[in-house]
């Protein structure tokens, strides 16, 4: 029978040296969705999050951003995509009263603002089921393009909708600092 080898405890210090420098590189690249390839031209993760409501856990939120042309001072500057993967099963129309009352207590718009907004994003929001994802990208100067599970479901053209949209999670007087801190976290 065959002795077991044995591997010095330095070589194997620079195996696994080597592979936490390298494998989450690797991995970082792997998990950009499609879809956010397609809006970001060098995507990378600016951080990551959960959602609570009265400690029910609504969904995981994650910002991409472009690589060199993000800044964390002001994130509604550049092109960004907020990915939410949902924890549960929610209706579109109130996915959409949320997102307007976020906006309303952020003070964005006027409320006949306000009321096309929700006429638009109630059009637009389908039902979510556990696991769903819904990808905003923010379109400076233009407007927001929705996606569900990678797949386009449309846009709202609208830069003053975009800026209170996104502002939800990215204004520094948001109802969800904590997970803003943890969506800007891996900026300088």
């Amino acid at each position: 029978m065959s002795r077991p080898r044995t591997v010095s405890p330095s070589i194997l210090a620079i195996v696994l040296g080597l592979m936490v420098c390298v494998l989450p590189a690797q991995a970082a690249d792997a998990v950009v969705p499609v879809h956010i390839q397609k809006e970001l031209r060098d995507a990378r993760l600016s951080g990551q999050g959960t959602f609570r409501w009265f400690g029910l856990k609504i969904y995981d939120a994650a910002l991409w951003v472009e690589k060199d042309d993000f800044l964390p001072a002001a994130p509604v500057t550049t092109r960004l995509v907020l990915d939410l993967r949902y924890a549960r099963d929610l209706y579109g129309a109130r996915i959409a009263q949320s997102s307007i009352d976020e906006i309303r207590q952020l003070g964005y718009g006027s409320p006949a603002q306000q009321r096309v907004w929700l006429e638009k994003m109630t059009a637009l929001f389908p039902d979510v089921h556990e696991g769903s994802h819904i990808s905003g990208v923010y379109l400076p100067a233009q407007g927001a393009r929705f996606y569900l599970d990678g797949k386009l479901l449309g846009a709202i053209d609208d830069a003053e909708f975009a800026r209170a949209f996104f502002a939800i999670w990215l204004d520094a007087r948001t109802s969800a600092a904590g997970l803003r801190k943890q969506l800007l976290a891996s900026n300088p």
